[in-house]
């Protein structure tokens, strides 16, 4: 066996299924959000299949980079699961009037549209995630997450007093969280616009020959033969 051989990863992986269950999770979770959307209890557990899956994207990646097992189905898969999970939950939201459309399209417009960008400039090199990015995606998982769970909900059944205002917190808490993810939503996507025009221009820089700095020295070797012929 040589050492190619020995270094392939098989695509039937812990990481992989984990994504797989993932993705599986997406038409489940939005089925739960939106079937029965004023059931206390459902919503708890519609949550949770969210913080599963959410939780499953973390487990995956970690156990791919810590045992070697990247595959081009985990590369290709994972970013594909997350983007759908998330929309999954703000089109559900929207749908039930607890999210406006107008902040899901201006999201998902940006998430896709980077993703896809991703795959165009791979060529070019890649680029990973910023700290804004980063930032970017766990506010708007905290507001996913607080707007999922029922706090609303608590809100109008009144009783008992201290339950409902932890409950009114934690829901301005969700509010905050996606007015914060939808302003770096668009600031990071702009960033990361920028900064795959730069690593394109770096690129195409790289490979043209340095045609000027040859005719250059062609050119002053020429006049200094002048100038020796005229002494």
């Amino acid at each position: 066996m040589t050492d190619s051989e020995k270094t392939v990863v098989p695509v039937v992986n812990l990481p992989n299924a984990l994504t797989a269950l993932r993705v599986a999770m997406v038409p489940l979770f939005g089925w739960m959000l939106l079937a029965y959307p004023d059931h206390i209890i459902w919503r708890w557990a519609t949550a949770a299949v969210f913080v599963v899956a959410l939780l499953t994207d973390l487990a995956d990646g970690h156990i791919a980079r810590k045992h070697g097992l990247v595959t081009n189905f985990g590369k290709l898969w994972d970013p594909i699961a997350d983007k759908a999970m998330t929309g999954m939950a703000m089109i559900g939201l929207s749908i039930l009037g607890e999210l406006p459309w107008w902040i899901t399209i201006v999201i998902l417009v940006r998430e896709w549209g980077i993703t896809i960008l991703r795959f165009m400039i791979v060529k070019y090199g890649v680029m990973g995630a910023d700290k804004l990015g980063k930032v970017k995606t766990f506010t708007q998982v905290v507001a996913l997450v607080g707007l999922t769970i029922p706090f609303q909900i608590y809100r109008e059944i009144g009783e008992p007093a201290w339950w409902v205002t932890t409950c009114a917190v934690l829901y301005w808490v969700a509010i905050v969280s996606m007015a914060v993810a939808l302003v770096l939503t668009v600031v990071s996507g702009v960033n990361y616009c920028i900064g795959a025009w730069k690593l394109r221009q770096a690129w195409l820089a790289a490979q043209t020959p340095p045609v000027a700095v040859s005719v250059t020295v062609a050119v002053a070797v020429t006049v200094s033969g002048d100038d020796d012929e005229s002494q």
